[in-house]
């Protein structure tokens, strides 16, 4: 699988009020316009600041040369994607949704990790790489 990396400004920060302490949910937007990101960051460990700009990044693996992450070497000594990221989280892609029609089409996944949710929403050709039931990273870094 081909990583998704692009650039995402947060537009909103806990739009429908702050619910949980230690959690935050973003509204961002890439730079390019085309993904609309809701996210559920845990901002204890990691702040993040409206109007910010992050880098984010979706990927199958840590493993810079796309090999999978083995489990059993968790503190493998390859180089990793995650040496140039601040915040790391991993979990399963749940549902792939489709929204609108003809030019306005749009695709939506949905990954929970572990419990914070993430929503992408943008074309077909930035989000048919993403398969249903399998694992993903999403790193992130604010620039």
């Amino acid at each position: 699988m081909e990583d998704l990396l692009d650039f995402f400004v947060i537009e909103k920060l806990n739009p429908d009020g702050k619910k949980y302490d230690k959690v935050s949910r973003i509204v961002a937007r890439s730079e390019k316009g085309d993904l609309y990101m809701v996210l559920d960051v845990h901002t204890e460990i990691y702040p993040i600041e409206e109007k910010s700009r992050y880098l984010v990044l979706l990927t199958e693996t840590l493993n810079t040369d796309g090999t999978p992450v083995d489990p059993r070497n968790a503190q493998g000594k390859q180089p990793s994607k995650e040496d140039k990221f601040e915040y790391v989280t991993h979990g399963k892609l749940y549902k792939i949704d489709k929204e609108g029609s003809g030019a306005d089409f749009k695709l939506e996944i949905y990954i929970s990790f572990g419990g914070l949710q993430l929503l992408l929403r943008g074309s077909p050709s930035s989000l048919t790489r993403f398969q249903l039931d399998k694992n993903y990273f999403m790193l992130m870094r604010k620039m």
